[in-house]
């Protein structure tokens, strides 16, 4: 059930010139699995998420930690939705958009980082590792609480030593990345890209407060599930969330006069 206060923020939201609508991935459209690759979105979430792409003067995206590769493989977006990827690190924004590329200390850097958490991962029953192409993540979603623990500190301590290296913690995860960048400042050149008067915006993790914090009084953050945040609206699942989707797509077209 969406929450009185929220179907008021839409209701003014939907009556925007030109409307954004950006959501994280896993746990805001796709519940949380215990293996990545297994994650896919909701049905009524992608099907609305797919419904507000088509409406004029919207535009959709998706703003993710995975890796663009990996966004695309298990969100399979429509060609219309934009993408950031990676924190932010990562950004495809049509066919002309230019990919990441590392300078050779860049690239230096990203091999030591990926060696270090390699290592502590190769010590921890149930922890793993994924490259992405700026950075390199410690996934300790399969290991006991406290090998997760004593896993995360050591890839903390280790990349502590490599200057230069972004270090952001997530849920069950460390990452590290050789080029500064965080969900925040993605939401902010989607908005200026796109000439978008309002957003939306939704997330489930830490990472996700950087893009409440860049939000203005015009557009609506939306925490989907438990913890403190600093978004001025909270629903319970990712199943409250697509129901949010579904009820401002109607919101849309009606205001748009579709």
């Amino acid at each position: 059930m969406i929450p009185i206060e929220l179907r008021a923020a839409l209701a003014t939201l939907a009556a925007t010139d030109h409307l954004l609508v950006a959501v994280d991935f896993d746990g805001t459209l796709a519940p949380l699995v215990e293996h990545a690759d297994d994650a896919r979105p909701l049905p009524a979430a992608a099907a609305a998420l797919r419904a507000l792409s088509g409406v004029p003067g919207t535009a959709t995206a998706l703003i993710s930690g995975r890796a663009l590769e990996s966004l695309r493989a298990v969100a399979e977006p429509e060609p219309e939705t934009l993408l950031v990827g990676s924190h932010g690190a990562e950004t495809w924004t049509g066919p002309n958009a230019e990919p990441l590329h590392l300078t050779p200390e860049q690239a230096n850097l990203l091999a030591r980082a990926r060696a270090a958490v390699a290592e502590v991962a190769a010590a921890c029953a149930g922890c793993r590792v994924e490259d992405k192409p700026a950075g390199v993540v410690l996934h300790t979603r399969s290991a006991s609480d406290g090998d997760a623990s004593t896993a995360v500190e050591a890839a903390r301590a280790r990349l502590g030593e490599l200057d230069g290296v972004q270090v952001t913690d997530g849920k069950r995860v460390l990452e590290a990345s050789v080029v500064h960048a965080n969900k925040g400042e993605g939401l902010l050149a989607l908005r200026e890209l796109t000439g978008a008067t309002a957003v939306l915006f939704a997330g489930d993790d830490v990472t996700d407060e950087k893009g409440f914090a860049v939000l203005q009084p015009e557009d609506v953050g939306i925490k989907v599930g438990p913890g403190e945040t600093a978004a001025p609206f909270r629903v319970e699942s990712p199943e409250e969330f697509a129901a949010v989707l579904e009820h401002l797509h109607e919101l849309r077209l009606a205001a748009v006069g579709n």
